[in-house]
């Protein structure tokens, strides 16, 4: 028998957003999948009908911009489609000396991190506590457990998520809805490129990410830390892991002086 409900995943053009697309279809599960990279978007679409035969829309949008969230929610609705399971991916940082990144990095990595995803959070909420019924998926960080040096705005943010994670659901567990937040390590993505950084040896391949967010979001699992490793690394001494991050980032730096 079929899954007739519809999961919505943000930033679904790379990376883990990719990868939690192709479980979701595996599992015959509708999509809705959001991205300012519609190319790619169409291209994944097509191979995901053609292999799963399971209905995909795609929504291009800057997720980056004010108002993005209100504008996906309005564009959802148009579309009289349902939101059953909501997957916050989409995420951004940049790494260097904090007083010598420009602040409209900063603002950048904060509106998408926090705002967009908060936003987003509040309106297709409200449509599942109507129903009585929902799963929201917020991808965090295993940054989010300590500071870290050179990445300083991107770790905070990812703190907040996972925070404003555990208190929802909390909040949002009388209504039937379940929220995780899912905390990976070092992974294959974009990510570094775009941050200014070399992928670590020993990144996770997001396809393995991805199985474990699924897993853990379908069992209700509030958080979910993929890999041994990364298991490991957030029950260590704050202080220490800030060292080895200080240590890490700067090493993987890319030079731009």
């Amino acid at each position: 028998m079929e899954n007739k409900e519809t999961v919505l995943i943000t930033g679904a053009s790379s990376g883990i957003g990719l990868e939690l697309a192709k479980v979701f279809a595996f599992h015959k599960f509708d999509l809705i999948l959001v991205s300012r990279s519609i190319e790619k978007l169409k291209e994944l679409a097509s191979i995901l009908k053609n292999d799963y035969e399971v209905n995909v829309q795609v929504i291009e949008y800057d997720l980056s911009k004010s108002g993005a969230a209100k504008g996906i929610f309005n564009k959802v609705k148009s579309m009289n489609l349902q939101v059953d399971m909501l997957i916050n991916n989409a995420g951004t940082g940049i790494v260097g000396f904090f007083h010598e990144i420009e602040e409209s990095k900063d603002l950048e990595i904060m509106q998408l991190n926090m705002i967009t995803l908060t936003e987003m959070t509040k309106l297709f909420s409200r449509e599942m506590i109507k129903r009585k019924r929902g799963k929201i998926l917020n991808v965090a960080s295993t940054g989010a457990f300590s500071p870290g040096p050179f990445t300083a705005v991107y770790y905070a943010s990812k703190a907040y998520v996972l925070s404003f994670s555990e208190a929802l659901s909390i909040e949002l567990g009388q209504y039937n809805i379940t929220v995780t937040a899912l905390c990976p390590g070092a992974t294959r993505t974009n990510y570094s490129k775009n941050a200014g950084k070399k992928d670590m040896p020993n990144a996770m391949n997001p396809r393995r990410v991805a199985l474990a967010a699924y897993e853990g979001l379908i069992n209700n699992k509030k958080i979910v830390v993929p890999g041994i490793a990364n298991k490991i690394l957030i029950r260590l001494p704050k202080r220490l892991v800030s060292k080895i991050n200080f240590k890490t980032q700067k090493k993987l730096s890319i030079s731009k002086r």
